[in-house]
């Protein structure tokens, strides 16, 4: 025993630092060439390999880093110079990818601890190199890789600094900026009124965007030319800043005249833009002294590439002589690989595109740089993406997910698992993952339903006509909605209760009235869009609550209450359907053998998460249901939600009011509501997680005029110089 321990403790000895440096490299590669995919994709699998990437590209380098330091006391290692050479290396990758600077919103307020991290790793680098400056005949390759790790690591830690909340804040103008300035000057005061109504958008943009046969679409470039001044301009909304009269007036403008497929994809660009602010090295690269620092810390690796490769190397062993090359053209690559997503991104094309009169190297750039390639996957949302699309170009086209999740009250009921297995995963704390797999479904975004919430937040925009007017539409949650098509009969179930009870309410009566007329003719469309909105903002209360306003706080204990009621319901029809049945399921062991039989079927089939069978016969039975026979319980909302159904058929039956039009309205506006009432930090948050819907209509919004940001009135924007 004691000589097989020796022998593993000798393995470890002598490739703990050769294979965990190997894996640093590994991880660099890896976190370089995906990163990107956390804007494009919400994927859980992706986001967890790229989660450990990330923890672990970090912890690995640091041990590397504290094994090197140890090993200088070793007398039967290689030369040491060589270890001393191998450590530059780790601070480079400390220093991380372009791609990726934090996982998350919150790792930017740890740039202290990455600050400190950074003066102990390069301390230690130091004391290395130092030791073994005397016999080290790799001094110069050594100092040129430690100036590498340094340019490489401070630039992560100057990112982190930039994007974390209080300096963000610092960096921005109480006002839009350099880009607006020119806005301000055209918003003079006479007698108390603005003018112009309309602002001349020749100062900012050198296109058009309607004519006089009525609007046409934007070039990919024009998207994302506009996208970028609104991202420069708007980026206030992250910090909760306060916007003016010009951005009001100006970005509403805008964004009236648009088709809602190019106002979707300027939104979506702009996002972009800001996730690279928060999440990515782009802020610190770009500029002369970034430019120039990255020239310098290429230029180091290279040379000090052909110095070790022009001296000999005897003494040292083939191994890690090959394991040095790979870390050289490793290093190496991975800076050439960063250099092409650079300049084929976004923020190239607004470069080489700024100027109205380019210079003929800028048009040859842009030739050579495909500036104006086509940037969107060309496809009809409503259908899936072909097999060989599926895994390349979505990805690397899409600037957010482009789903939407859903989840559904009575489907989580009638599948629930049974108690004793529900304590057993709870108590292994994988509840909340377990139930996203199992219940969690995501739909495609399709291209209608965003023409159709763009068309209701273009409408009442255009009704905003003051702050007054745009204060209520943004505080309406379906009041304003009822309001304007007369069904006053409604309102009290959405403005007596809280945001959550109405949420709940209107998707129990959206989901029982969808599966009564499921087959039916109609306005198959906007039944089937409440039901997209239905699932995906139930999604977010039960499993994004973050991404709800904050008076939204018993909705966790109104679900549980409301499933009770439900399940209990749904046994009792179960023991009412079992007397009746002609089998004689009373003899011993018969139940638990039938529920784990069907319990087998469910996990070991691709169970469907929407309507099926037995789904539909509880909806009938549900609405079937009379009020007087339940006295209404409070705590629960099930039958209140039936009693919704039925006052909703009962207008279209007497009055004729589409009832389906009326629901898809008012999940717009609840969508909307939650939209404009949730935390900044928690729209950013979302951004490296493939994004979210009410992400993306949050910044709609702001842009339509309609976001709960402007609250000063002309008189108080604008300055003092403007009144004549």
């Amino acid at each position: 025993m004691e000589l097989d321990i020796n022998h593993w403790k000798n393995i470890w000895d002598t490739w703990d630092i050769r294979g965990f440096i190997f894996l640093s490299l590994s991880l660099q590669a890896f976190l370089t060439l995906f990163a990107l995919l956390r804007k494009s994709t919400a994927r859980g699998f992706i986001l967890l390999l790229l989660w450990l990437a990330y923890l672990l590209a970090d912890a690995v380098a640091i041990l590397v880093v504290g094994l090197i330091f140890k090993s200088q006391q070793r007398k039967e290692d290689n030369p040491p110079y060589l270890l001393a050479l191998w450590s530059p290396f780790l601070l480079v990758h400390l220093g991380g990818p372009d791609t990726i600077t934090a996982f998350a919103h919150e790792d930017n307020q740890l740039w202290l601890r990455h600050l400190l991290q950074f003066l102990v790793q390069s301390g230690t680098t130091a004391y290395v190199f130092i030791l073994t400056l005397s016999t080290n005949k790799f001094w110069l390759p050594t100092l040129l890789m430690f100036l590498a790790g340094l340019i490489k690591y401070s630039e992560r830690t100057r990112s982190l600094y930039l994007a974390s909340t209080g300096r963000f804040k610092k960096s921005l103008d109480s006002h839009a900026g350099p880009y607006f300035a020119v806005l301000e000057d055209r918003c003079l005061l006479r007698n108390g009124e603005p003018l112009p109504t309309r602002v001349d958008r020749e100062d900012l943009f050198d296109f058009q965007i309607g004519n006089e046969g009525g609007k046409k679409d934007l070039s990919d470039i024009e998207v994302i030319k506009a996208a970028y001044v609104f991202s420069q301009a708007f980026k206030g909304l992250i910090a909760d800043l306060v916007f003016g009269f010009a951005q009001r007036l100006f970005s509403q403008d805008f964004f009236l005249d648009l088709t809602s497929k190019d106002a979707f994809k300027i939104v979506e660009v702009e996002l972009n833009f800001l996730y690279e602010i928060l999440y990515t090295k782009v802020v610190v690269i770009q500029g002369l002294a970034g430019y120039c620092l990255r020239f310098i810390s290429f230029c180091s690796v290279v040379v000090a590439f052909s110095l070790f490769a022009s001296e000999e190397k005897k003494e040292l062993h083939p191994i890690d002589i090959r394991i040095t090359y790979a870390l050289f053209i490793g290093g190496i690559s991975l800076d050439i690989t960063a250099f092409f997503i650079l300049i084929l991104s976004d923020s190239t094309t607004i470069a080489l595109t700024k100027s109205k009169h380019p210079s003929s190297v800028t048009r040859i750039l842009a030739k050579l740089l495909f500036v104006k390639r086509q940037r969107w996957v060309v496809e009809d949302t409503s259908k899936p993406y072909p097999f060989y699309l599926k895994l390349v170009l979505p990805l690397l086209q899409r600037r957010w997910s482009e789903c939407i999740s859903q989840f559904n009250l009575f489907h989580y009921c009638l599948h629930a698992r049974s108690e004793r297995m529900e304590k057993v995963i709870d108590s292994l704390g994988l509840t909340d993952i377990l139930d996203g797999l199992k219940y969690v479904n995501t739909k495609r975004f399709d291209t209608r339903l965003r023409d159709f919430i763009f068309g209701e937040l273009r409408m009442k925009s255009v009704k905003a006509e003051n702050l007054g007017i745009t204060r209520r539409i943004a505080s309406a949650r379906g009041e304003w909605v009822l309001n304007n098509i007369g069904c006053k009969d409604l309102l009290p179930y959405v403005s007596v209760l809280n945001y959550d009870d109405t949420l709940i309410l209107w998707h129990i009566a959206t989901e029982l009235l969808y599966g009564a007329d499921k087959g039916k003719d109609g306005n198959k469309d906007l039944r089937e869009f409440s039901k997209l909105l239905s699932d995906y903002m139930f999604f977010l209360l039960i499993r994004q609550p973050a991404l709800m306003p904050a008076a939204a706080s018993m909705s966790q204990k109104r679900f549980t209450d409301t499933c009770a009621e439900a399940k209990k319901f749904f046994q009792k029809k179960s023991e009412n359907e079992q007397k009746q049945s002609p089998f004689n399921q009373s003899a011993p062991g018969f139940g638990s053998c039938r529920e784990i039989f069907r319990c087998f079927m469910k996990w070991g089939g691709n169970e469907k998460k929407g309507l099926d069978f037995e789904h539909t016969e509880v909806i009938e039975s549900i609405l079937a249901f009379r009020r007087g026979d339940k006295p209404i319980e409070n705590k629960s909302l099930l039958y209140e939600g039936a009693g919704l159904a039925k006052e909703l058929n009962k207008l279209e039956e007497e009055q004729g009011k589409d009832k389906w039009e009326i629901m898809s309205k008012v999940w717009v506006e609840l969508m909307s509501y939650a939209a404009c009432h949730c935390g900044a930090n928690n729209h950013a948050a979302q951004l490296c997680q493939g994004g979210q819907l009410i992400t993306v209509v949050w910044l709609l919004m702001a842009h339509l005029g309609l976001g709960v940001q402007f609250e000063l009135s002309e008189e108080e924007y604008v300055p003092a110089r403007l009144l004549i």
